[in-house]
């Protein structure tokens, strides 16, 4: 299983890379292998300001539908374009082409509580 060091993590599964005051946000590789085939991503959050821990979207694959949640708090400020025509580049590529939102970090964003690689290995087994 593929668990990038540079990126942080959430119990539900999502990564998070910082970059300045932007917040890049997919699900692990993990989540994507145990949701099977991805075939729509839904997102209607988008330009909200949004605690974390609040429903941003939902993931849909073949077998079930489950909801994304927010990993810090913030402005959800963009959906990626390509997942509309190609949401399998999820299960493809989930660190890379496969990231669902960005987020505009508020000034109070608390990212204490997102585990490292390490711990994320050991939270998954």
């Amino acid at each position: 299983m593929n668990i990038p060091q540079d990126l942080r993590y959430t119990k539900d599964h999502e990564w998070v890379r910082v970059e300045g005051d932007t917040a890049i946000v997919g699900i692990t590789d993990f989540a994507q292998s145990e949701l099977g085939d991805i075939v729509f991503v839904e997102v209607e959050t988008e330009d909200e300001a949004l605690d974390a821990d609040a429903v941003f979207g939902t993931i849909e694959a073949v077998k079930t539908v489950s909801d994304m949640f927010m990993p810090v708090a913030g402005t959800v400020a963009a959906l990626n374009p390509e997942l509309e025509d190609n949401p399998a580049l999820i299960n493809e590529d989930p660190y890379g082409e496969g990231w669902i939102i960005k987020i505009t970090l508020g000034a109070d964003a608390d990212l204490s509580h997102l585990m490292n690689a390490e711990a994320y290995a050991a939270e998954v087994g």
